[in-house]
């Protein structure tokens, strides 16, 4: 068939949810994939990043727990630790997505998609092919890594994370560009794994998130023996064993690797853009359905990082099944329904997203920072809780530290944002995320009673010092 109702170009998670969610309203759909089908998350980034993360996590927290760390003997068996990853990976053997589409009644065309006009695609393989599409075409094709155009850089081999995700061997120095996600996380990995780390970053890690996110990575990171530095890298020469990067503080760091955490770039360069007035290599605006503003007609959608509403994919995946329904209702003659919170629209990517840093200690956040807060003129009240206070930490860990941060709109007497930080806190993010979507008003959420002993009773002392911050 060269004729389908949607056309979907990327078969990453985002791709693979608007076809799925098409298919099952009625749709006919088509997918094109020039890599591997389940896209960079399955396997070079969120799955075999939290693989090479979670046997460091578990020996330090055997470690935190008397009784158990004295059962620790040794390290990571480094082998091990990657074999295991490939496991979750298959070393990119992608015949299990594809299984997958087979199964779900969604096509699959290889190759290179590009748009040559309205509501057809152009596949570049060892032949050409053109699709056509009844009704919409999606594009999912996510965002690529960003490498700094700096001087000496094209002497140095670099790592993104597309390669540090798969290596096949540990360095013995790896120099970390960069302060974001990415960053942390690499560098927790690769310090459990016993890399020399050296982090480099600008303005500090994790600097859009609360403060106290990134001093507590940073901190845990050099007690576990990295280097965290706060500088620009200036330039690169090739060493050697590696490269030397010369630093605006006048320093300079030498490593075996270099890997630049420097944020992403919308992966848009090559699309065909121009067929239809819009700017190759630029993020694409989209409305809240998903559909493409900048293009005429209702046929265009893009979901997923090429919109650069919200980088994560399980927030690609949201935006998928909103444009699946909205493409679904146009095909069906409806007008979809796009007042907030509707089945077609992407309401949560506005001030309801949740996020998890899986560092050491991990980061995890919904919704509105403080500064975010106030920034947008909201009335609020910062009520922060030392997470070692309650008993299901203490029983969790001994020595336990961490902090929750609930942002209250103290107006509305909601909760409108959240962030946790310490060991294993990541399980604990739905619930405030629930009460961020769902603006729980505190007097209702006094009633959601948390189970003892667990950590999730910091929120009880949440709202006991809401309470008592609204008596005085």
């Amino acid at each position: 068939m060269s004729e389908y109702d949607v056309v979907v170009i990327g078969a990453g998670p985002v791709g693979e949810n608007v076809a799925d969610y098409a298919t099952q309203a009625g749709l006919s759909c088509v997918i094109v994939e020039q890599e591997k089908v389940g896209g960079e998350c399955s396997y070079r980034a969120c799955i075999p990043s939290k693989a090479l993360l979670r046997p460091g996590a578990a020996r330090a927290g055997a470690l935190a727990v008397d009784g158990a760390a004295q059962s620790v003997v040794r390290g990571l068996d480094v082998a091990a630790v990657l074999a295991r990853r490939d496991s979750f990976t298959g070393k990119g053997d992608d015949s299990g997505q594809v299984s997958w589409l087979e199964d779900a009644g969604i096509a699959l065309v290889r190759g290179s998609g590009r748009l040559t006009g309205e509501r057809t695609v152009e596949v570049t393989a060892v032949e050409t092919t053109t699709l056509t599409a009844r009704v919409a075409v999606a594009v999912c094709t996510g965002s690529v890594a960003n490498v700094p155009d700096l001087p000496g850089i094209d002497d140095v081999e670099i790592w993104t994370s597309r390669d540090a995700t798969v290596a096949e061997e540990v360095p013995d120095s790896l120099a970390i560009v960069g302060g974001g996600v990415v960053a942390a996380e690499l560098a927790t990995a690769f310090t459990s794994l016993g890399s020399n780390v050296t982090v480099i970053a600008r303005s500090g890690l994790l600097t859009g998130h609360e403060p106290f996110a990134g001093d507590a990575v940073a901190k845990r990171l050099r007690s576990a023996g990295a280097d965290v530095r706060i500088a620009d890298v200036e330039a690169l020469s090739r060493t050697e064993r590696g490269a030397m990067l010369q630093l605006s503080t006048g320093e300079t760091v030498t490593a075996d690797r270099v890997l630049m955490a420097t944020g992403r770039n919308p992966g848009t360069s090559d699309l065909g853009f121009d067929a239809v007035g819009l700017t190759p290599g630029d993020w694409i605006d989209v409305d809240e359905t998903m559909l493409v503003k900048d293009v005429p007609g209702d046929w265009l959608y893009a979901a997923g990082d090429v919109n650069h509403r919200a980088l994560l994919t399980h927030q690609g995946k949201y935006q998928a099944r909103a444009a699946a329904a909205a493409i679904a209702a146009r095909a069906s003659g409806d007008v979809p329904d796009t007042r907030p919170w509707s089945e077609t629209t992407a309401t949560a990517d506005h001030d309801a997203v949740p996020s998890v840093v899986f560092s050491s200690p991990q980061v995890a956040s919904v919704g509105m920072t403080d500064a975010a807060a106030r920034k947008a003129g909201r009335s609020v009240r910062t009520i922060d809780i030392d997470l070692g206070s309650v008993a299901g930490a203490a029983l969790h860990a001994d020595g336990y530290e961490g902090t929750l941060r609930a942002v209250i709109d103290t107006e509305r007497h909601i909760v409108l944002g959240a962030t946790l930080v310490g060991d294993d806190v990541a399980e604990m993010l739905h619930a405030a995320t629930i009460a961020v979507v769902g603006e729980v008003p505190l007097h209702r959420l006094w009633h959601a009673v948390p189970a003892f002993p667990t950590m999730s009773e910091a929120w009880l002392r949440v709202l006991e010092k809401a309470r008592q911050a609204e008596a005085e």
